[in-house]
């Protein structure tokens, strides 16, 4: 199927799930359309079962056309990622920036290491047989919080200005760690003997990371200047554009980390750029043109979380471990943000609560999920992805619904 033909279905569908958890089911917009997209899935299922095959069969082939990995991580990651920053105030994550650093960075490393030692005992019990790189692998990929799902749920959730420039912050830099950590494992699973050391190892997070925040800074640097130098707000919104577009695709051919780099340059333009290199009004169209592509992939992404249950295959006892391995992420993530936020707390203040809500603010989404269909096929593939689904899922669907509580029970207190 074109590519014309596979945007024409998702956005059409997106309209029409949209247009019914507006006017009937009445959720947050990302939770809502993925609740839908889950329940058309399971309809379609449903429905083949029943013996309807030819429905579920066409549904099913037009998901696996769709490489979500190249989607996401190569399409709509970008623009995203820019979106976000876009708007998070550079001086108020300068306050927090020694805790946001430490979670996005050790935080993520000691995730994938907890996350994975468990992962891999679960794996003993349930008789799996995989490999430990495997298991650090799985860490790596669900140990980032998505910022895609987070900002969806924090622009409602009302949580305190300092905790949701914590949450949002970490959030941008862990998923581009997390996505350079997992590179580094997979290389080291698959790469064969004599294929990896731990000089490779560490030149490559170097740089991926480091090679990341400069080339985001000259990015960044460099779409200011152009900024400075017009006053057309066409013009302006196009060079955001290309910036986000032809910077990342640079970033990938530099084989230095694209997401960090759009972070860093989205950070810049939406900070120093909006203030000193545009006009009132073209700071409206840019928030207002920005704002829109922001909800129209969030939207279309999220459908298409739910469709890839069309294509998943799941066994009674990996939908057992995948149920066990949500407490475990939980616990996972509980150590390794209140352990720096428990030592931190001796220097500073911290609002009330801030550990259970960074805990369960914490949200997988479509980065997790797209990087575990990035593992090439075999039997690691066939239980690390449906267990990250379950955890995705519930995620969203569980922790999504409740942080909103959470904040105003914690912000009552």
């Amino acid at each position: 199927m074109a590519i014309l033909d596979i945007a024409a279905v998702l956005v059409s569908t997106a309209a029409v799930l949209s247009f019914l958890n507006y006017r009937f089911v009445r959720l947050p917009s990302a939770i809502g359309l993925m609740l839908i997209a889950l329940m058309l899935s399971l309809g379609l299922i449903l429905v083949g079962e029943l013996g309807l095959a030819g429905v579920e069969q066409a549904a099913e082939r037009f998901v696996a056309g769709i490489d979500f990995n190249v989607t996401l991580m190569h399409g709509m990651l970008s623009f995203l990622l820019f979106a976000g920053a876009l708007h998070v105030n550079l001086d108020d994550l300068a306050e927090q920036r020694w805790l946001v650093g430490l979670l996005a960075t050790v935080g993520t490393l000691s995730s994938t290491f907890v996350v994975g030692g468990m992962f891999w005992v679960l794996c003993q019990l349930f008789g799996f047989q995989i490999d430990f790189v495997y298991c650090l692998l799985f860490g790596a990929l669900i140990s980032p919080t998505d910022p895609i799902a987070v900002l969806g749920i924090l622009k409602s959730a009302g949580a305190p200005k300092s905790l949701e420039t914590k949450i949002t912050g970490e959030s941008l830099f862990n998923d581009g760690i997390g996505v350079v950590v997992f590179v580094v494992l997979l290389q080291a699973a698959t790469g064969g003997e004599g294929g990896f050391s731990l000089g490779s190892a560490g030149l490559l997070l170097l740089e991926e990371a480091v090679g990341g925040v400069v080339f985001g800074l000259l990015l960044g640097a460099l779409g200011y200047w152009m900024l400075c130098r017009v006053d057309d707000y066409t013009v302006e919104v196009l060079i955001t554009l290309a910036m986000v577009m032809g910077g990342y695709a640079l970033a990938l051919a530099l084989h230095t980390s694209g997401p960090i780099a759009i972070v860093v340059a989205g950070l810049w333009i939406g900070n120093h750029g909006r203030r000193l290199a545009m006009s009132e009004k073209t700071r409206e169209h840019l928030d207002t043109f920005w704002e829109l592509i922001d909800e129209i992939l969030n939207t279309v992404l999220f459908v298409l979380i739910g469709l890839e249950l069309l294509v998943l295959t799941f066994t009674g006892k990996v939908i057992v471990a995948g149920l066990i391995a949500i407490p475990l992420v939980l616990l996972a993530r509980f150590v390794c943000v209140g352990t720096p936020v428990a030592i931190m707390r001796r220097k500073r203040e911290f609002s009330p609560g801030a550990i259970r809500v960074m805990v369960w603010g914490g949200l997988r989404g479509g980065i997790s999920v797209a990087l575990a269909l990035s593992i090439p096929a075999g039997p690691e593939r066939d239980l690390i992805l449906p267990i990250t689904y379950c955890i995705v899922v519930f995620s969203i669907l569980v922790q999504g619904l409740t942080v909103g509580k959470l904040v105003q029970s914690v912000s009552k207190s």
